[in-house]
């Protein structure tokens, strides 16, 4: 069976001497793993497509659950990432949180759109890495099912809490002068940072990266961000502590 889609390159692995085993995230199939023969070799029409952090047109050939790259097309390489170890070393910590928390062969079209968005910020330069790093993770978080409730103190309902912060456990906000035993873990925000923790929960895909932080009120959103993914998905991610050894 033939099939024809387009396909963001989440991790290559050598296998053999010339070929690359894939891991994919496709339009029509979701995650997947695919073979590409003799991509290594020099002379393959197939290597600029199947490098990591691609985004590629692909016709795959499967076979009792088995697919194989038998062509590629170059769409978007992401050039940007090339030239800066860590902008393309943030960008493998975006790849490996797709990665863990896609689901095997199920197509999910938003989360394909935060990776390539995500993928193109870092690329064009335009953003702040650890802007565009916050606004993924806490997006991503929201795709998987874990949207943190932001629009209101947990305990009191004020709409604009006080002193506010994040339960990291929970996921929701409240007033410094409500936290209780049941918040567990939890981390100060403040109005500017979570004035844009409420924007990345519901900004428009295409505007996801669209807004400004001073440097506190970003070090508080990227540390609550970080720390939310990483309780959520009950895992570790070791492209997040080599970008933080090249940042």
């Amino acid at each position: 069976m033939f099939n024809t889609t387009k396909a963001l390159v989440l991790r290559e692995v050598r296998y053999k001497e010339a070929d690359r085993i894939l891991t994919l995230f496709t339009a029509s199939d979701g995650k997947i793993t695919a073979k590409a023969r003799g991509a290594l070799r020099k002379k393959s029409k197939t290597a600029a497509a199947t490098q990591q952090l691609t985004y590629s047109e692909m016709t795959l050939f499967g076979n009792r659950g088995k697919w194989t790259v038998n062509e590629a097309s170059l769409i978007e390489a992401f050039t940007g990432l090339q030239t800066d170890i860590a902008r393309f070393a943030l960008g493998c910590y975006f790849a490996e949180c797709l990665e863990a928390l896609s689901v095997e062969d199920q197509p999910d079209p938003g989360m394909l759109q935060l990776g390539l968005n995500g993928l193109y910020a870092l690329s064009s330069g335009k953003y702040e890495p650890l802007l565009v790093k916050a606004a993924f993770e806490l997006r991503l978080m929201c795709l998987s099912g874990y949207e943190p409730n932001v629009h209101a103190c947990a305990v009191c309902g004020k709409a604009e809490p006080e002193e506010p912060a994040l339960s990291i456990d929970n996921g929701c906000v409240f007033c410094r002068g409500c936290r209780n035993a049941s918040m567990g873990y939890s981390l100060p925000l403040c109005e500017d940072s979570l004035a844009a923790l409420r924007y990345i929960v519901s900004a428009p895909a295409k505007q996801l990266f669209s807004f400004q932080l001073g440097p506190e009120p970003l070090a508080r959103l990227s540390e609550a961000a970080e720390r939310y993914l990483i309780a959520h998905a009950e895992r570790r991610f070791s492209t997040l502590d080599y970008w933080k050894s090249v940042r």
